[in-house]
């Protein structure tokens, strides 16, 4: 971890996904949470003025300091208790069975190896527990990925290793889950490229 990733990349993320267009998203990807909740991919918050009533308390896997730290007016107005409770969403610290929902919002972008990511959320959820996600992706049509290959690099780059290519149903469907509420669409005032979302609720498969 270098100066702009430890100093500029969490400022960059704060603005660019606190935008107020990602708001309906979010209110929409939060909805149905409830119980113990595992958030990865924590960031600096900006789930948190849409957590439901529902939800008790949530452990948030967060690598960043920064990050944390830019959360703290969030976490102060929050009625739900918010906890720092691990680093790396790769490797949970938490035992099995633990949650009863999880969430993750442009979060599988980054994350290095994210088979073992969501190979952990299934092991810390409950039986018949639910996980949650909007992500950007593979996006539907052949000319628009066309782009998300050229570009991808670039904004690897500039973005804390943020790709644009990964098809996140098939790594949520191969980490063993089953997809419900599935839709995918473009994120409206984002580039196409930039904008090929996913989102839905997946369920773990024989749990």
């Amino acid at each position: 971890m270098g100066f702009y990733s430890d100093r500029i990349v969490p400022r960059l993320v704060d603005i660019s996904c606190g935008m107020s267009l990602t708001e309906p998203l979010r209110e929409r990807v939060c909805s149905g949470l409830h119980g113990r909740v595992v958030e990865i991919g924590f960031g600096s918050g900006l789930n948190v003025p849409f957590y439901p009533a529902a939800v008790e308390s949530v452990s948030a896997v967060e690598p960043s300091d920064l990050g944390w730290k830019l959360a703290g007016a969030r976490l102060a107005a929050s009625t739900v208790p918010v906890e720092r409770s691990g680093l790396d969403g790769q490797s949970l610290p938490f035992p099995d069975n633990t949650f009863d929902t999880a969430l993750s919002t442009w979060t599988m972008c980054t994350i290095p190896d994210v088979d073992a990511a969501l190979h952990e959320v299934r092991r810390v959820l409950k039986p018949g527990g639910t996980l949650h996600f909007v992500e950007h992706g593979l996006a539907p049509d052949a000319k628009v990925r066309r782009w998300q290959h050229r570009v991808e690099p670039i904004q690897k780059a500039l973005a804390g290793g943020c790709h644009l290519t990964r098809e996140i149903p098939a790594l949520v469907q191969s980490a063993g889950f089953a997809i419900r509420d599935f839709d995918t669409f473009y994120e409206k005032g984002a580039p196409k490229a930039m904008g090929a979302l996913s989102l839905g609720v997946a369920e773990p498969v024989g749990r």
